[in-house]
């Protein structure tokens, strides 16, 4: 599993793209919460890549539905180890008066914390550069 970070339109998923070059790959968006499921249900886990872009979105709509999205990415990742994980930093900045939007932060960066350990490999793009940091 990769991982990869930086700010809201850094170019994350064009330096992803540039990356995996001719590889078959299947983008899904943390924002279409139930597409995941079925546009990964079609996708080969051993010839396609898997890339998650949006993780946040993932992340606060799991929430907000009562849900738990730490297992459920962990259990993606086990079964789509070569999966790519993209999200924005979502921590700088000023800290939100509205207790769901703190926690969603909270849960957010705790997610990352536990993913970065696991990942193979983490990448910050800023401007369109990726900085590898581990």
């Amino acid at each position: 599993m990769k991982l990869i970070i930086g700010g809201y339109s850094q170019g994350k998923l064009n330096y992803t793209l540039r990356k995996i070059g001719e590889k078959e790959y299947r983008i899904c968006d943390g924002t279409l919460l139930d597409d995941i499921k079925s546009d990964t249900e079609e996708a080969d886990s051993t010839n396609t890549i898997v890339i998650i872009n949006h993780l946040h979105t993932f992340i606060k709509t799991s929430m907000q539905r009562g849900e738990n999205p730490k297992e459920s990415i962990l259990d993606f990742i086990t079964k789509y180890p070569d999966c790519i994980l993209i999200s924005d930093e979502i921590g700088n900045g000023i800290v939100p008066m509205d207790a769901f939007e703190r926690e969603y932060r909270e849960q957010t960066g705790r997610i990352l914390i536990e993913l970065a350990k696991e990942a193979e490999e983490v990448i910050r793009v800023i401007c369109g550069i990726g900085q590898k940091i581990k």
